[in-house]
């Protein structure tokens, strides 16, 4: 099988990845080692930067975004019993977030890659990527019971920290770097509509909380929890009732209880490979990097790598020049490690870590006094969660 760009894996980065490439006049072929029912009920972002949603709309991707996304013009902040609201259009020059579940994402541009693009291969595990360094790179894949070949003039890798693509790099050229955190999130979805029609993002001295929501019926809440820790050994009430310990505000508002339809706990950690290219293989998304939740950048930054190659790679195409192609890994990593700043920032900002002194108490809270009082600090905050230039 020959291809212009191999793209491995079928999460949002490599479907968008196609889409775009597809509206150059590109060729692509995806392959995705799951079936489409487990791709499209995987369940994992479901905030949406103003860039991500302008992106989705050009590539004709945004029709059900628009009709059933939840458009939010700002966040909350509680500490302290305080709420102060982040206003994101007022500090940003017009700018927003979307609510937009990943899963929904990933069904509109699958619909459209079947019936425009070019081959999308479910079941197709890739197995190893081969010749990166030269003209034609070539990627080994299972599919229906045999072992087949893609070769592409480009591999781009949207495969996930544990895929091939990652793993094709050679070592002694790769920079790592991490930072574990010691909690993680408790998360749960529970039927019953948001108790604020914005996210609610607490500090407390228990730990931290986030509201969020799925859809104007379903709720999406999280606690912090230390790592390791068994989502089944928390009870429904047990639950709720640290919710509301966390939520608590100095006013009237109360949060409002439902049956939790799921329970899950997820890690917190940042991840950055570097370089994100090597010769013709290209790495996007969580194959090059993983954010903490908090910032809510995960997708957005996958969005970000796969609008750089696609206009790298159309620059190429017009002009015969590959600079873009060859700058692809700084120019990604910039935006990388702006999100990754914010996203350390408000993690530690918000969560209580196990050794935790009162000095660090205090100074949680005076990092949040300064974004209640300062309209510089504000800003800085909204301009990073509406996010980065694409």
């Amino acid at each position: 099988m020959r291809t212009t760009v191999g793209i491995i894996g079928a999460g949002p980065a490599g479907l968008l990845l196609a889409r775009l490439l597809h509206r150059a006049g590109i060729d692509s072929v995806v392959l995705e080692s799951r079936d489409r029912a487990y791709v499209e009920q995987r369940q994992r972002a479901g905030i949406l930067e103003q860039g991500t949603v302008d992106v989705l709309r050009a590539a004709g991707a945004g029709g059900r975004m628009d009709r059933d996304g939840l458009r939010h013009d700002g966040i909350e902040l509680r500490y302290a019993r305080k709420r102060h609201r982040v206003d994101f259009p007022g500090l940003t020059g017009g700018r927003s977030v979307t609510v937009y579940a990943q899963t929904e994402v990933c069904k509109d541009l699958i619909a459209l890659q079947l019936k425009e693009g070019g081959p999308l291969l479910f079941g197709a595990e890739a197995v190893s990527v081969e010749g990166a360094e030269g003209e034609r790179p070539l990627v080994v894949f299972r599919y229906e019971g045999r072992e087949d070949v893609l070769d592409c003039d480009y591999v781009v890798g949207c495969d996930g920290s544990w895929g091939v693509a990652r793993k094709a790099i050679p070592a002694e050229l790769t920079r790592v770097f991490e930072r574990t955190y010691p909690f993680g999130w408790l998360g749960i979805l529970a039927d019953v509509p948001p108790s604020h029609d914005e996210l609610v993002y607490a500090r407390h001295d228990r730990g931290f909380a986030l509201l969020s929501m799925r859809s104007p019926s379903v709720s999406r809440l999280y606690l912090q929890v230390p790592d390791g820790t068994d989502a089944e050994a928390w009870s429904d009430d047990e639950i709720w009732a640290e919710l509301e310990r966390r939520f608590e505000t100095a006013d009237d508002w109360r949060l409002e209880r439902g049956p939790i339809t799921q329970k899950s706990v997820t890690p917190m950690r940042s991840h950055v490979h570097e370089p994100m290219r090597h010769g013709r293989l290209f790495l996007a998304g969580d194959a090059a990097h993983i954010v903490p939740p908090t910032g809510a950048k995960g997708l957005n930054l996958a969005v970000g790598d796969v609008v750089t190659f696609a206009r790298a790679l159309t620059y190429k195409k017009e002009t015969g020049s590959e600079d873009l192609l060859d700058a692809y890994s700084a120019t990604c990593l910039r935006r990388v490690w702006q999100a990754e700043r914010f996203s350390y920032d408000m993690t530690t900002m918000l969560h209580r870590a196990p050794d935790a002194t009162p000095f660090d108490d205090r100074l949680q809270l005076a990092r949040l006094e300064r974004i209640a009082s300062s309209r510089a600090a504000e800003t800085d905050l909204a301009e990073g969660y509406t996010g980065f230039a694409l």
